[in-house]
């Protein structure tokens, strides 16, 4: 059975400008709420506890993962990253529209447990653009970035498996395009039914 909530899954290499378009997604649609995952990573800058994420330490995550708590978790650039299982279930059962942004690892495991969710991967334009990306954030090294390209390369190989994919080519093109997809998602049959009810039973359609 469907929940009445939707649940959107939104993974790209870092770089790509994921969060910028999901951080502006949510902006713009009061319907859409994000995830906070879990993280085994100290806090950057003006990041909050429970605000960014969920700061644990690897041993408080690891035990996590034990309890079988996450809905997905994986192991990104020496970190643990993980979704709450019954927190995303809760949510959604209660109607929320609910957005994860996370890495493809987790995308997958997350589409095995709700195979309703809407998969999104974000591409670059090209890896040029996406070195570029990298160096104007002025705050990794050359190893660093070497790295995260390495990574990216394997990870695009991945969007084939998504349901979606979205081109950040120009950030207003790709946002509009984010859009229309949880649009989308709304008009589905199933969604129509649970939103709209009364209309369909005028129509005798229930």
């Amino acid at each position: 059975m469907e929940s009445p909530g939707n649940l959107f899954v939104v993974a790209a290499p870092s770089g790509t400008g994921k969060s910028s378009l999901v951080k502006a997604l949510l902006e713009l649609d009061a319907k859409l709420a994000v995830s906070v995952s879990h993280t085994s990573r100290a806090p950057r800058g003006q990041e909050q506890h429970g605000r960014e994420y969920w700061f644990v330490n690897a041993d408080e995550f690891r035990e996590m993962v034990a309890d079988d708590a996450f809905l997905e978790w994986a192991e990104v650039h020496g970190n643990l990253y993980g979704t709450s299982k019954a927190a995303i279930q809760s949510r959604i059962d209660q109607g929320e529209d609910i957005v994860l942004e996370i890495d493809y690892q987790g995308a997958m495991q997350v589409k095995q447990l709700f195979p309703q969710a809407v998969l999104i991967f974000i591409l670059p334009p090209s890896w040029e653009e996406l070195r570029q990306r990298l160096v104007r954030r002025g705050d990794t090294e050359a190893a660093v970035i070497e790295a995260r390209m390495a990574n990216a390369r394997s990870e695009v190989a991945q969007a084939k498996h998504f349901d979606y994919v979205v081109i950040n080519a120009l950030f207003e093109t790709a946002l509009f395009d984010l859009k229309a997809i949880v649009h989308a998602a709304r008009l589905k049959y199933a969604a129509q039914v649970r939103h709209r009810s009364t209309v369909f039973q005028a129509l005798n359609l229930l």
